[in-house]
């Protein structure tokens, strides 16, 4: 029973063509003409690229390509369906890419409110640079802190001015007594509060 290979190698030779002058007039690379004639299975390509190949090149011969073909695939039946291509889980073609990128916006988008809400129902920070060992020699100190630049203060009910930064600044008046209360309460816009509260103390002139 004649072979495919045989059919083709001996077409080709009889008009004295080689595998690279038919690999330019018909576009195919020289190695899958080669794998054709030599019977090399493992190195033909997919189908159903590789049936067309042969179609194209028993033509090129000046054989009938169909007939080359049936007899082709009754040569290589089983090698041709193991062959046969399968897609692959994971393809990254366009559509799939939009997808992809349209889910991980949205998960950032996600992540995004979910720490803005977070943050808003957070009690503000509040940082109080009181006096060295609560201790001060005068009647009254400059009362510096920081916090968040949307929080409202309030130091003993006075409402203080904060800065963009966060910053905000108080002079105390103490009292005639020897102690004096300071508190420092720091509110966020959702109602949130963080307080600091120090006993100062005034030492004898």
């Amino acid at each position: 029973m004649l072979r495919v290979s045989a059919i083709i190698q001996e077409a080709r030779l009889d008009k004295q063509l080689e595998l690279e002058d038919i690999s330019k007039k018909i576009k195919v690379p020289v190695k899958y003409l080669r794998a054709i004639e030599d019977e090399a299975s493992a190195n033909f390509p997919l189908e159903p690229y590789c049936s067309l190949i042969v179609k194209d090149y028993a033509q090129y011969l000046g054989l009938d390509g169909q007939r080359i073909l049936s007899l082709f695939r009754r040569d290589y039946s089983e090698k041709l369906k193991t062959k046969t291509y399968r897609p692959r889980l994971l393809s990254f073609t366009p559509k799939f890419t939009l997808g992809l990128a349209m889910v991980l916006s949205l998960v950032i988008f996600s992540a995004y409110l979910f720490y803005e809400y977070l943050t808003f129902n957070r009690p503000p920070n509040l940082k109080v640079d009181w006096p060295a060992n609560l201790v001060v020699a005068t009647s009254f100190f400059d009362l510096n802190g920081v916090t968040n630049a949307e929080s409202t203060v309030r130091v003993n009910q006075d409402l203080v001015i904060v800065d963009h930064n966060g910053n905000f600044k108080k002079r105390i008046e103490l009292s005639s007594s020897d102690e004096t209360k300071v508190i420092v309460e720091a509110k966020s816009p959702s109602g949130k509060t963080t307080t600091d509260e120090k006993i100062i103390q005034k030492t004898a002139p």
